[in-house]
């Protein structure tokens, strides 16, 4: 397992190891012991699952407190650029945001704490996707900032992007008082 602390506090990027012989491969996905020692020392308690054709762009989500969630997120099939953008007032990154490109032929995880919004677009021709969640979901805590807001720039590298009318119509960071 490789392990990368991301230019945002907080995020990590943890590549998996894959043993793969003629009959196909085996990884480890996820190990409670390794997580803490990285600092990952949450129960995962929901799992979610979607599966998105090429172009579409999930997100921006977050839920708003008590109910935050911090996120385990990779990719099962195809590749997604995922975003996280930093939503903490008092963090030193607050409202920068970070990309990494997780594909499924190379098994990784994204760590995404609580106080990051989380959208990720669809790179290749479709693809499913799986996060691992410290806290339940709520819709009434359910939160999100638009995709394209110009005040954050996300370069999602998706040209005519297919989006839900819950995520077109999401507010800026302005509508939200989000002040850098």
């Amino acid at each position: 397992m490789k392990i990368e602390a991301l230019q945002t506090q907080g995020l990590i990027l943890i590549t998996l190891d894959v043993y793969r012989d003629g009959r196909g491969f085996f990884m480890e996905v996820m190990r409670k012991k390794n997580l803490s020692e990285l600092g990952i020392d949450h129960d995962l308690v929901q799992v979610n699952q979607s599966h998105s054709v090429q172009n579409v762009i999930r997100g921006l989500h977050y839920q708003t407190e008590p109910q935050a969630q911090g996120k385990l997120v990779r990719v099962v099939t195809g590749k997604i650029i995922d975003v996280a953008v930093d939503i903490r007032r008092d963090s030193p990154t607050f409202l920068h945001w970070e990309a990494v490109i997780l594909d499924a032929e190379k098994p990784q995880l994204f760590w995404l704490p609580r106080g990051f919004a989380h959208g990720f677009g669809v790179l290749s021709s479709s693809a499913t996707v799986e996060y691992m969640c410290d806290n339940y979901y709520s819709a009434g805590h359910d939160a999100g900032i638009v995709y394209n807001d110009p005040d954050l720039g996300i370069d999602w590298s998706i040209t005519n992007p297919i989006l839900s009318d819950k995520d077109t119509n999401l507010p800026t960071v302005r509508q939200l008082d989000f002040k850098s």
